[in-house]
């Protein structure tokens, strides 16, 4: 790359070293301020040994997400459809094919989208690996395998997060994440999902309503650790309805290949069974009392969680000091790390989960920080969050549990319901699975610290609401805003029934 003409001794005024929602942030405000900006976008190999395309950004694996929420949907809606009158001339089916082509192919365009808006904007754009060879140089290696080095007076790290491996026998050689699972041509086949994690019940959901016979196997007997706990319930309890097995209190502790015929022996497939053709893989897990045990799987899928991108970068060389434990860069609440000129969006915000549209603003507030005078750090409370578990789950603000340990649980009331949302009606579909409630501080004129819904397009439904959480919303000018009808939204402004008034009414024999 030719280096820039200016005064600086310097390459840049400042890399970005991440094109995910952050960097991208972090580049355009920079330019605003006529900064000389250079974002590189990291090239991750996946356990498979080719470049992950999909893993490449939060915000392109949150896009494709709700893409396969849509595709497990239609598979529904295609049975509903014959409840309103539609009829098929042919047998319908999916190919997994076409869906992974199409997925890729918008991963694709999400990445040259992403290269397009930075230079657009006057920054450079660079896809390569990168490592910290100087307290100011990175060494760069393009995807033609070119190295050079660059300088910048001042680097903001967004590495981003990579899947965690357990650490046991075959699984980087034969599982997956999902950042490689649907850039597979091959389908899934019966799925063993390994984690409770968001990804690992998203995944879990989307394989089973495209057909696939799926195990989701957690560690404990709750999935969705950190998430309010009765919403996490009742997502397992329609997973179940609908067809995911759950294997609670497992680990996995071996994976190995097997051919067909072996296959067929461990599966107990019968003489009159169809012939199976393709190898599988022999899955050995332990139980929480040691027992353990075998069971074959045509893929396994792991979902254990997420760990920062910081290791073999050169970090430690600098001195950039990350936390021995989970890697995480030590920053501080201003996103300063332990060097001066080294910043680093944080990905893990005690309680609030991480999400594009909150790194985004994290980054934008960062570069007022180094170049528009101080301004305030990050507001992380009120974040709203979406989840494409098989009936979408959307939040804001505080869980019921939190809202206990923040302000006592005497303090705390808890308005709630369940609803039907009209299009379910005529297909007679799932009548109590859908379901609201509002977490309100009685002493602050009950005021609304958590809205939590579970229902067809949750995340567009609490987006509005959380508009009105962070301005101070409280139930009495909930129950004042007039309904739209017929519309599921109309359930949150209606609400009379509290946790206390059911638990009451079940001691008594009346639910």
């Amino acid at each position: 790359m030719q280096r820039p003409i200016g005064p600086s001794s310097f390459d840049y005024d400042l890399l970005v070293v991440g094109a995910g929602s952050g960097g991208q942030a972090v580049a355009k405000e920079a330019v605003v301020f006529n900064k000389r900006v250079l974002v590189v976008d990291p090239v991750t190999p996946s356990s498979e040994g080719t470049t992950s395309v999909l893993g490449w950004s939060s915000v392109t694996m949150a896009t494709v997400k709700k893409l396969l929420h849509r595709a497990s949907q239609l598979g529904q809606d295609i049975q509903d459809s014959q409840k309103y009158g539609w009829q098929f001339k042919e047998t319908v089916s999916h190919s997994w094919r076409e869906l992974t082509e199409a997925l890729l192919g918008h991963a694709e365009s999400c990445v040259l989208e992403v290269r397009r808006d930075l230079t657009d904007c006057g920054a450079a754009y660079l896809r390569a690996r990168w490592e910290m060879v100087a307290p100011h140089v990175v060494e760069v290696t393009d995807t033609n395998g070119r190295k050079s080095r660059l300088s910048a007076e001042t680097l903001v790290l967004d590495p981003g997060e990579r899947p965690r491996y357990p650490g046991v026998p075959g699984d980087r050689e034969h599982c997956v994440t999902s950042d490689e699972l649907f850039s597979r041509a091959r389908p899934p086949g019966r799925t063993l999902v390994v984690g409770g994690s968001p990804d690992g019940v998203e995944c879990a959901g989307f394989l089973s309503g495209l057909g696939y016979e799926v195990t989701l196997m957690l560690p404990t007997s709750d999935p969705l650790p950190g998430f309010d706990r009765k919403m996490s319930q009742k997502i397992e309890n329609h997973m179940l309805v609908h067809g995911v097995n759950f294997l609670y209190q497992h680990t996995l502790s071996k994976v190995e290949q097997i051919d067909a015929q072996e296959k067929d022996v461990l599966a107990g497939t019968s003489a009159s069974a169809p012939a199976v053709t393709s190898a599988g893989l022999s899955v050995s897990l332990v139980s929480a009392d040691g027992h353990a045990k075998q069971e074959v799987f045509d893929t396994v899928l792991l979902a254990v969680g997420m760990e920062p991108s910081t290791s073999g970068i050169g970090l430690e060389l600098v001195g950039v000091k990350c936390c021995p434990d989970s890697g995480q860069v030590l920053v501080s609440h201003r996103d300063q790390t332990s060097v001066d000129h080294i910043h680093c969006l944080s990905s893990t915000v005690p309680g609030a989960h991480s999400s594009p549209v909150l790194r985004a603003s994290s980054g934008r507030l960062l570069v007022h920080r180094l170049y528009g005078g101080p301004t305030s750090p990050c507001d992380y409370s009120n974040i709203p969050l979406v989840l494409f578990t098989p009936l979408e789950y959307s939040a804001c603000g505080l869980s019921e549990e939190r809202a206990n340990t923040t302000f006592g649980e005497a303090n705390i009331e808890v308005y709630h319901s369940y609803y039907w949302p009209l299009e379910w009606t005529v297909p007679a579909r799932d009548k109590n699975s859908c379901y609201v409630k509002v977490i309100c501080h009685v002493p602050d004129q009950e005021r609304v610290v958590g809205l939590h819904l579970m229902g067809p397009h949750a995340g567009d439904i609490v987006q509005g609401f959380a508009v009105a959480v962070t301005c101070g919303l409280t139930k009495r000018q909930l129950d004042a805003t007039a309904a739209l009808h017929p519309a599921s939204a109309q359930v949150l402004t209606s609400l009379t029934l509290t946790q206390r008034d059911s638990e009451a009414m079940m001691v008594r024999g009346n639910c």
